[in-house]
């Protein structure tokens, strides 16, 4: 860069020695050195109509670049999710209570019709809940139990972070072993060990194992459905943002 002192024109910068002799005077051109000055700015304004002209990656039409600050950030250990649209849900029992995705719906079914053939009957305890309904069962719950939060956090997501808004996830039991739903003892029964064998033929997956990343308490009876795009996408994504 070129050094400037306050208040001097170009010229007064030039030694003494180098100036122009009245002995022959200047030409009427322009000196090289003012069309340096008088390029600087012009270069300038061109790189300027260059970058603002030029394509760049935009995001889609309503659908703005997330921030650093609006980039998914775990709570507990839970990651946020989604809520499924209530077009997009299918029931897996006869009285409707139980509804899932319905790509996971269809899974479920095809996954329960092969455990009964084989003996084991697969029962859908849990599927999709709202973000009213986690409210009500993590808050109402933590109260009652006088938990703290992070307590209640091992075994139930805060509203707005369960797989559960998904209607890919599902809570499953055993329809021989009624006492063991919800618990631990689950994973003593019939219908685990057929889970375990046959499940990922299905596209389901074990949410919270033992020892998970995510520590949070090992629930044998937690299962999701991972066999879709969509469905992949959504909780691995969830793990590379937070």
């Amino acid at each position: 860069m070129v050094s400037r002192r306050s208040g001097l024109h170009p010229v007064d910068d030039i030694p003494e020695a180098r100036r122009q002799s009245p002995l022959r005077p200047a030409t009427t051109n322009p000196s090289p050195r003012r069309w340096v000055w008088f390029g600087v700015p012009v270069l300038g304004i061109g790189a300027v109509l260059v970058w603002w002209f030029s394509p760049r990656a935009t995001p889609p039409l309503g659908m703005p670049e997330p921030t650093p600050a609006e980039q998914p950030q775990a709570l507990l250990g839970h990651f946020p999710y989604p809520e499924a649209r209530a077009e997009d849900l299918q029931a897996v029992t006869a009285d409707g209570r139980v509804k899932l995705h319905r790509e996971a719906a269809q899974a479920f079914l095809a996954m329960q019709s092969a455990a009964r053939a084989e003996g084991v009957i697969l029962v859908p305890l849990s599927g999709f809940r709202s973000y009213q309904e986690q409210q009500s069962l993590f808050y109402d719950v933590k109260a009652e139990r006088g938990q703290q939060v992070a307590e209640r956090a091992q075994v139930s997501a805060p509203p707005g972070y369960s797989e559960h808004h998904t209607g890919y996830a599902l809570d499953i039991g055993d329809g021989q072993q009624p006492g063991t739903h919800i618990e631990l003892s689950f994973e003593q029964t019939a219908a685990f060990r057929w889970l375990q064998k046959r499940a990922a033929q299905f596209h389901f997956e074990l949410s919270f194992p033992p020892n998970n990343a995510q520590g949070i308490s090992y629930e044998p009876w937690h299962w999701r459905f991972v066999g879709s795009p969509t469905s992949l996408e959504l909780f691995y994504r969830a793990r590379q943002g937070s």
